[in-house]
């Protein structure tokens, strides 16, 4: 799997955390999809400014679907964080 850009500092909120215990999903499964340009559950129009952020290096955004509920993951522009959440943590 290739990686697209750099995460830098890795977050989550506690939500989050709780959610991808209780579905038995590991956190770094779901950063290895977002680098590598598995966006998840987007729609086209979202996929698109993600694959534009790449060349422009705007922030990029994912999600997931989940057992226990959705789970975004967002990395900031210059690449100084990405963060895994919940959208009602947002």
């Amino acid at each position: 799997m290739s990686l697209l850009f750099e995460l830098g500092r890795v977050v989550a909120t506690p939500g989050a955390l709780a959610a991808l215990e209780e579905a038995r999903v590991a956190p770094r499964a779901l950063l290895a999809r977002h680098q590598a340009g598995d966006w998840g559950d987007l729609e086209a129009f979202d996929r698109h400014e993600n694959i534009r952020a790449l060349l422009t290096g705007a922030r990029k955004h994912s999600a997931y679907r989940t057992p226990a509920g959705k789970i975004w993951i967002l990395t900031e522009a210059d690449r100084s964080s990405t963060c895994i959440l919940r959208p009602e943590d947002y």
